[in-house]
């Protein structure tokens, strides 16, 4: 039976986190169809949260729930800037989609690549390598090419700033995320989804979104689930071995399977300037998620 290191270990959980986390974009698009964005963005996050409640119930029941380290009070913090983040995010994240394409979006969240890093750099003090440093550089034009509705006029859409900015907020998270990565995963997924969904859906209630049709509740709940509620649990066992900015960067590979899930959802021909982005997307990931694999290639493996 093949054994495992612990960083092969974290990189294959990882990137099961980036494939469920990619399912978010396109599907919660065809939801936007029938909900108002503030209240999915809700739905999304307090389907996560409920979801993993469930399995929580399960784990307890049948005896299989693993004894990890509840936070404490020093780490409330953390926690508190998570919830504000999860909320911010999402929200930005759903407007985002209702101006811009999928397969657009999807592309442009490598953002929180960028973000990711620079901020473990100025504020944790994470170390960021030559080669990761041009990944990050092509990631950014990269967003810059998607984010122009007319290149020759320089006019950038509003959509894609607003996905740029859900980035921003999950690279801040997922930094604070690493500082509290050894507790209960299952502790911080169910707080993040529970108090950010409660607060995004009192936010698009209070502005007086309204809902029409119930199904497309349970859908949104169903794609929190899987994108933010299993995806982030698996991410904070990824980070345990990989830390934030490693982690972010196996991340790279979800924005192109939620590009390819767009294009075959929606069948859109998109634009020559998306293709460009992609190239350069593409150059910018690979460069930053070499970089993960080569950083340690010449350390001893750990058991």
């Amino acid at each position: 039976m093949l054994k495992l290191t612990k960083r092969q270990y974290g990189i294959l959980l990882a990137l099961l986190g980036a494939t469920l986390y990619a399912v978010n974009a396109p599907f919660s698009k065809i939801v936007l169809d029938y909900l108002p964005p503030i209240l999915t963005a809700g739905f999304l996050y307090l389907g996560s949260g409920l979801g993993m409640l469930a399995i929580a119930s399960f784990r307890s029941r049948h005896g299989t729930d693993n004894v990890e380290k509840k936070l404490d009070r020093k780490e409330w913090p953390y926690v508190l800037a998570m919830i504000a983040l999860d909320i911010v995010g999402p929200i930005c994240l759903m407007v985002g989609l209702q101006k811009t394409t999928a397969a657009n979006a999807s592309l442009l969240s490598d953002f929180e690549i960028v973000a990711t890093a620079l901020l473990a750099w100025l504020f944790f003090r994470e170390r960021i390598s030559k080669r990761l440093w041009v990944g990050i550089a092509f990631v950014t034009l990269s967003c810059c090419v998607l984010s122009c509705e007319e290149m020759d006029s320089l006019r950038f859409s509003s959509g894609s700033l607003y996905v740029i900015l859900a980035a921003f907020c999950w690279g801040l998270d997922n930094n604070c995320t690493r500082r509290i990565a050894s507790k209960d995963p299952m502790q911080i997924v169910l707080m993040k989804g529970i108090f950010s969904g409660v607060g995004m859906l009192l936010i698009g209630f209070l502005i007086g979104e309204t809902i029409e049709v119930i199904w497309p509740i349970f859908a949104a709940m169903a794609i929190g689930l899987v994108s933010y509620g299993l995806s982030v649990f698996v991410d904070i066992y990824a980070q345990r071995s990989l830390g934030a900015a490693r982690t972010s960067a196996y991340y790279a590979v979800a924005p192109f399977i939620g590009t390819g899930l767009s294009l075959l959802i929606f069948r859109q021909t998109p634009p020559h300037t998306y293709w460009v982005g992609l190239a350069l997307m593409a150059v910018g990931a690979w460069l930053c998620a070499k970089d993960s694999f080569d950083d340690k290639i010449n350390m001893l493996n750990d058991n």
